[in-house]
């Protein structure tokens, strides 16, 4: 499989994160940033702007993936206000243009309730919240591109989606012709991705420094609350020997499917599986062997053995 990889960074699609998350409020449990997060900015955004904002959480979440579309569709590096404003001023017919060839089945109608709904929301968004964050994270974002940027001409391209990723395994997917690798700071640690016609977007977590180093670092305590719960350990066990979808693990361990995601998340984020992907909504999971290692590594650095 012959695919072109970029490396993308643009505050457009953190924007785009953000909102997502505080509206629907999705993985937030799951996320370094935690409900907290969402309780401080109900607290200090006015009532009746949390109120427009919210509107959204009823629109269908298949949006997002429209949004994502037109913010990769603008460019490397594009800037929020510009997009914003091109939201605004640019006719639906333009936008229609821009997603059209990526998003199956797209309809003119849709694209009105999408830009002239999310428009003034997004807006508002960034009013209340992004633009008091931005200049912190930017930085964060471009940093880590530029780093994977060198490593291109390195590392095989997939081998560097699975590294940039902690995990992620492209398999044959024969209509794929260009993967987008995007770092995210919103979503940490969890990794995203969306299936488009012949493109696929990967957002990967970067982390925050930490600033008091006799901190255990986020990664080493993510792996040891990981592997502290017996059942996750003994499906690290299950899975060491070949990839398993959910249904195989479902019929094999006798758990349901929504036990079994709970604690794929936690020794995914953990980097502790591959994830299989060939197509959208076929994913296999496998024992990552590399997560061991470093999870001496991070241990031994840690208690400086």
């Amino acid at each position: 499989m012959e695919y072109e990889l970029k490396i993308d960074v643009s505050p457009v699609y953190e924007l785009v994160d953000s909102f997502m998350l505080y509206v629907t409020r999705k993985w937030i449990s799951n996320l370094d940033i935690g409900p907290e997060w969402v309780r401080d900015l109900d607290g200090r955004i006015p009532p009746q702007k949390v109120s427009a904002l919210l509107q959204a959480a009823e629109w269908p979440f298949e949006d997002y993936d429209v949004l994502y579309c037109w913010a990769y569709t603008h460019g490397p590096s594009a800037k929020v206000q510009l997009f914003l404003e091109d939201m605004e001023s640019a006719t639906v017919e333009e936008w229609f243009e821009l997603a059209a060839p990526y998003v199956p089945g797209f309809t003119l109608e849709e694209c009105r309730r999408i830009k002239d709904g999310y428009g003034p929301l997004l807006r508002l968004w960034h009013e209340q919240y992004f633009r008091h964050v931005e200049s912190k994270m930017l930085p964060l974002l471009i940093e880590d591109a530029s780093e994977k940027k060198l490593l291109q001409s390195k590392m095989d391209p997939g081998a560097l989606i699975e590294y940039a990723s902690g995990g992620f395994v492209i398999e044959d997917i024969p209509e794929l012709e260009t993967i987008v690798l995007l770092p995210t700071v919103h979503h940490r640690p969890i990794n995203t991705y969306c299936f488009y016609k012949k493109l696929m977007l990967v957002q990967y977590p970067v982390d925050v420094p930490v600033e008091n180093e006799d901190e255990p670092p986020t990664l080493l305590l993510r792996m040891t609350k990981a592997l502290s719960d017996p059942v996750r350990l003994r499906l690290l066990r299950y899975l060491a020997n070949e990839p398993k979808s959910l249904w195989e693990m479902q019929s094999d361990l006798g758990q349901s499917g929504d036990i079994l995601m709970h604690h794929l998340m936690m020794l995914r984020v953990a980097g502790l599986l591959r994830l299989h992907l060939r197509e959208e909504q076929n994913e296999r999971f496998s024992i990552r062997l590399d997560g061991a290692s470093e999870l001496q590594m991070f241990l031994e650095s840690y208690i400086r053995l």
